[in-house]
């Protein structure tokens, strides 16, 4: 796992060694710290509730859902009614993914606990089965609340223009493309994704594109 900034510079050693073209791109951005979220049911909840709305109206929902739900918990979750849901501020799909995530794990179909010790594509796969959860969501959780190495949200647009830009490509790689293009950095994709990110951030002069504009774009 990668959880501190040695860890992430030494998963970025190994990168750079196993992939020279990305060394210019680690010293334009300097030292890199790893994106952290809380791991657990919190902190997936927060990711989902970041999706398709924007940065301050996600921390308002989030605010009042982690206040009205004092820790928030899939059994809490599951004995809620839609309305203690509505006045937090979920709408009917998220209400919908809430109820779905905390029905997986309380059943164990999503063992949240042991998904930092699979492979990244099998705790992916575990991830999108449960319905409101995305191959961007799935990757965001591993990536920052897990620390997971070896996690790469191909379909994120800050990663594709920071390739584009980077590589200098004529345009965006495709998610497709993208996921062919990243093999050559396993199992070290995850510290690809958070290099790629923090040379966006240089290269446009602004953090990356806030949480849930990729699953509205049609990539989550």
């Amino acid at each position: 796992m990668i959880r501190t900034e040695e860890e992430l510079s030494a998963a970025l050693d190994a990168l750079v060694a196993r992939d020279p073209a990305l060394a210019p791109l680690r010293a334009a951005v300097g030292p890199v710290a790893p994106r952290r979220r809380p791991p657990g049911f919190p902190g997936l909840c927060a990711i989902m509730i970041g999706q398709q709305v924007s940065t301050a109206s996600a921390a308002a929902i989030w605010t009042r859902f982690s206040s009205r739900f004092d820790p928030p918990t899939p059994e809490a979750i599951l004995a809620a009614s839609e309305e203690d849901l509505r006045a937090c501020g979920f709408s009917a799909p998220k209400i919908r993914a809430a109820k779905a995530i905390a029905e997986a794990i309380a059943s164990g179909a999503l063992p949240l606990d042991a998904l930092g010790d699979m492979p990244a594509d099998e705790a992916h796969a575990l991830l999108c089965a449960v319905k409101g959860i995305g191959p961007w969501t799935a990757d965001v959780y591993l990536l920052f609340c897990l620390g997971h190495p070896d996690a790469f949200p191909a379909g994120d647009l800050a990663l594709q223009e920071a390739a584009r830009l980077g590589f200098g490509l004529d345009a965006r790689p495709s998610p497709k493309a993208f996921t062919t293009l990243a093999e050559r950095w396993r199992p070290w994709r995850g510290a690809a994704a958070t290099l790629l990110w923090a040379y966006y951030k240089v290269a446009r002069g602004r953090d990356v594109i806030p949480p849930g504009d990729q699953d509205r774009l049609g990539v989550g």
